[in-house]
């Protein structure tokens, strides 16, 4: 006769499913916001000096800009 054990946990394998699947979200994350910097950077380098002055900004200003440290 077979008999099936249900007194078993399974805790530990959860928090490590947890663990990866948020590191994995996590380096994720860093990759998009890498990707939206270089389309920022990219974008408003292609303007004209006259076309930055009419946002407000100065070439100096688009690494600001990209990575979201821009406050004036």
């Amino acid at each position: 006769m077979a008999t099936f054990d249900t007194s078993r946990t399974t805790y530990g394998t959860a928090s490590a499913v947890n663990r990866f699947f948020g590191s994995l979200n996590a380096v994720l994350a860093s990759v998009i916001a890498w990707n939206d910097a270089r389309v920022t950077r990219n974008a408003l380098s292609s303007l004209t000096d006259r076309e930055l002055a009419d946002i407000g900004l100065t070439r100096s200003d688009i690494d600001d800009v990209a990575q979201s440290n821009f406050i004036r």
